[in-house]
């Protein structure tokens, strides 16, 4: 059986989570992406460009999905 070394991750925006934004009202940025398990040990941090804050800023990985 073979290992399997990439998983699919979420990243979401750190500017935006910080300020405790209403997911009802306007929304929270994420992405969606995969990342090589045996290259990236660590938690995943990219830039990326958010809608809701209009502007280039950190996502950061919060969750591992299958």
């Amino acid at each position: 059986m073979a290992k399997k070394h990439r998983i699919t991750i979420i990243l979401e925006c750190t500017t935006c989570a910080r300020r405790g934004v209403k997911k009802g009202l306007r929304g929270m940025s994420r992405y969606i992406t995969t990342k090589n398990r045996r290259n990236t040990p660590k938690r995943l941090e990219l830039r990326k460009f958010c809608p809701y804050c209009f502007k280039y800023t950190i996502h950061v990985e919060i969750t591992k999905t299958r």
